[in-house]
């Protein structure tokens, strides 16, 4: 019998086996270990897929992007949006730019519910995230360290297990090419439609396949835009098919020089 017929049979037969044996053996497509306490991201399709339906408390959470300062708050907004409403403090530590508080307030998260420690070197990042977890001192916590070794990482999910912080380590796509200690990792990227093309690359469980796309145009730009600017791929292929085509032209309708030949010229 070939091999993909032998993969494929087991795959497909449920797993027969004492109860005394069934009970200890983890089968690959199931979540793994106990689950802690998590917090709902605020997009279902996306709770679908992380480990016990939400971000992780007390676990460091990577966050690939192209760009930093691109989609990061789109993404975590709802989350932050619900710490703020319960008066819990939201920091962001060495922000590759200055955070713009009139836009976040546009989001639902008012300057007093967010902390801006200004720190340069990925060490000075580190050392104030670690601080802040073993103080308790955030609901939330939101680095980007860019330049971080496996180490660092290491370290800073020893230090997040002591907390009941989210914690959310920013860094490039390049990343993804290192080892990670943090058990969840996603690449993030913007779409056309002013989406989050999400993929959950690490978790503790089964493996993730292909993207979730979470709508989310940022803060309050639903109710101004037109319908066009919201769907631009949507008005774009509509654009595209109200071109008009070019004719083809017959053999015999071209002289020597590939020139088209009118009707009255022959």
């Amino acid at each position: 019998m070939p091999a993909s017929d032998v993969h494929a049979r087991a795959a497909a037969a449920p797993l027969s086996l004492p109860p005394e044996v069934a009970g200890r053996v983890w089968p690959a497509r199931a979540w793994t270990g106990p689950r802690g306490a998590v917090r709902s991201s605020g997009h279902a399709a996306l709770d679908a897929e992380l480990p016990g339906g939400g971000w992780p408390c007390g676990a460091l959470t990577e966050l690939l992007q192209p760009q930093p300062a691109l989609l990061e708050w789109r993404l975590l907004g709802p989350v932050a949006r619900a710490l703020a409403a319960e008066g819990r403090p939201v920091v962001l530590v060495g922000p590759p730019q200055v955070p713009h508080l009139p836009g976040l307030a546009q989001c639902g998260l008012p300057a007093s519910a967010l902390v801006w420690v200004q720190a340069q070197t990925t060490a000075e990042r580190l050392w104030c995230t670690e601080q802040l977890l073993r103080a308790q001192a955030a609901a939330l916590v939101l680095a980007w360290v860019p330049q971080a070794r496996p180490e660092q990482i290491r370290r800073l999910q020893v230090n997040a297990l002591g907390s009941e912080a989210l914690v959310f380590a920013c860094r490039p796509l390049a990343a993804r090419q290192e080892s990670s200690a943090a058990p969840l990792r996603l690449q993030a990227r913007v779409d056309l439609d002013w989406a989050l093309q999400v993929q959950v690359f690490k978790r503790r469980g089964p493996v993730h396949e292909g993207e979730v796309s979470l709508p989310s145009v940022p803060g309050t730009l639903g109710a101004v835009l037109p319908s066009r600017l919201l769907q631009p791929r949507r008005w774009l292929a509509a654009r595209r098919s109200a071109v008009p085509q070019p004719v083809p032209v017959r053999e015999e309708e071209v002289d020597a020089l590939g020139r088209p030949v009118l009707a009255g010229a022959r």
